[in-house]
């Protein structure tokens, strides 16, 4: 047994399309997002060894490249429906668990199973790549929603996706990194001026300003 079924499936994450069922100008797929919240966790890396933090840029580089690499088993579950409620996440966490060791036991040799389960298992978690990683997810989530937005995108769904991502963005401001794009990187993009954005700079100063 080799990787040849792993290697191949990574095709796959070609074509699944981000945001599903929903109009969109520019389309993304899994496999765009996943390189540019990699491009990201480096640059948020980096912010943290300036400020004295170390890095496990080996870690970080994995739960980068691989956070959604198991939706080739599910596709991209809609943010609304994956948020809907503790139960029914912790529920899709199960059915990806499950099928993520299925795969692992029948494509992955045996002398790589251990370090695919950790690439394949959650990335997010209290360490500091883990938290890199969430803040880098929600990051390229904002800057997606805000292209639709700046495009018109009439879709209800892009203004919820730019409010939680600046919500889950503001929760980590006890980062370096995450204060630095709050502080240095986030400005720049709302001062970008186009019809609506008004309304998106009031969300901002909503949830930043209390």
């Amino acid at each position: 047994m080799g990787m040849h079924q792993y290697i191949s499936g990574l095709n796959e994450l070609e074509m699944i399309s981000r945001a599903p069922g929903y109009f969109k100008y520019q389309p993304h797929s899994v496999a765009a997002h996943s390189w540019k919240v990699t491009q990201v966790a480096q640059f948020l890396g980096d912010i943290e060894e300036e400020a004295g933090n170390p890095v496990d840029w080996r870690m970080l580089y994995e739960k980068a490249l691989n956070h959604d690499i198991t939706e080739r088993f599910i596709g991209d579950i809609r943010t609304p429906v994956k948020y809907a409620s503790a139960p029914l996440r912790k529920l899709l966490a199960e059915v990806d668990d499950s099928l993520s060791e299925n795969f692992i036991k029948a494509e992955i040799p045996e002398n790589l199973q251990d370090v695919y389960r950790r690439r394949l298992g959650e990335g997010k978690d209290e360490t500091l790549e883990g938290r890199i990683l969430s803040v880098a997810d929600k990051v390229d989530l904002l800057y997606e929603a805000f292209g639709e937005l700046q495009k018109g995108n009439p879709e209800p769904v892009f203004m919820d996706i730019y409010r939680e991502s600046l919500v889950t963005i503001y929760s980590f401001r006890d980062m370096p990194s995450s204060a630095y794009f709050i502080h240095k990187v986030l400005p720049e993009l709302l001062a970008e001026e186009f019809p609506g954005s008004e309304r998106l700079q009031r969300i901002y100063i909503g949830i930043f300003n209390k």
